[in-house]
């Protein structure tokens, strides 16, 4: 099972196997274990890693550089000014030079079409560790907290609520994977994209879950036994910030739209937080252990992912 990933890319939870993604997320569990006890796993002794930086983060470089180190490697941390591809070089042309010098890639941008072009001139494994369509990694760390938090997948529903972005789009890949009801409520003009949508209901006629898009936060409060929610201005829409606020005004998480959803309902976020906007200080402090378990967890969930496609 663990041979199924390996030189391949993961660009998208759509693009792999439900089996893949569970194999992604058994090592990821093993991993943290492992982390945990002291137990040494150099599964990746040698091996280098470039990590193309085009938007800055805090989560991602850290979680990526610190898992390399666990995993016995080298991670290189390349930001657009330290690349020529800042200087006009085509990113075919970067993906064949990189390729010669490292064993994976690590790529955090804009464009989605900049990363499918990476990957298609890479000779090495490349990872998606954000576009402006998804951000697979996060929600690969978002299954893992569920699970160790909830228990299951099946028969339980995740909620999503403000901007259908780049995490709804893959928390609807995700959630569908696993047979998991997820439900996106977002305003008109805010709505996840229809080829993602259409995606993920094509995978939850497989895996029997369901889809609700919809622009009601009430309903997709209604039975939800997590709550999701992501910053209203995303890197590259700071013009747009005034707007933002007046648009997505009425979809924040907070205490009356928690007691909406089931008893026990857990609340996460992707990171950073704007308290006060997309969700309260009470309802955030009040679930801070599995909000920054879920940040936790990407650290282990993409060493899982940099193992099985970078593993000789």
């Amino acid at each position: 099972m663990y041979q199924n990933l390996k030189g391949k890319d993961l660009l998208s939870l759509h693009e792999i196997t439900t089996e893949d993604l569970y194999a992604i997320l058994d090592l990821a569990a093993d991993l943290k274990a492992k982390q945990k006890a002291g137990i040494e796993h150099h599964l990746l002794k040698g091996k280098t890693l470039g990590m193309i930086f085009e938007k800055s983060s805090t989560r991602t470089r850290v979680s990526f550089e610190t898992g390399m180190y666990q995993l016995g490697g080298q991670a290189l941390f390349l930001s657009k000014n330290d690349l020529q591809i800042g200087r006009g070089e085509p990113i075919r042309d970067t993906a064949r030079v990189l390729s010669r010098y490292l064993d994976g890639i690590m790529i955090r941008t804009f464009k989605h079409s900049t990363l499918e072009e990476l990957a298609e001139y890479a000779s090495v494994p490349v990872i998606n560790a954000l576009t402006d369509l998804l951000h697979p990694c996060q929600v690969l760390a978002d299954l893992m907290t569920i699970k160790e938090h909830i228990g299951q997948y099946k028969g339980k529903k995740l909620a999503y609520i403000g901007d259908g972005n780049n995490m709804a789009h893959s928390l609807l890949y995700g959630c569908t994977k696993v047979g998991m009801d997820v439900a996106i409520a977002s305003p008109q003009g805010y709505k996840p994209d229809e080829t993602v949508v259409k995606n993920a209901l094509a995978e939850a006629a497989v895996s029997g879950s369901v889809v609700t898009i919809t622009d009601d936060v009430h309903e997709a409060a209604k039975g939800a036994d997590v709550l999701y929610t992501d910053v209203w201005t995303s890197m590259g829409e700071e013009a747009e910030r005034e707007q933002r606020l007046k648009d997505l005004a009425g979809y924040q998480i907070n205490a009356a739209l928690l007691a909406e959803a089931n008893e026990g309902c857990i609340v996460m976020h992707c990171l950073p937080a704007h308290r006060g906007e997309e969700i309260t200080e009470d309802v955030l402090e009040a679930q801070a252990d599995v909000i920054f378990d879920e940040a936790e967890n990407r650290l282990h969930a993409q060493k899982a992912v940099m193992a099985l496609t970078m593993m000789d």
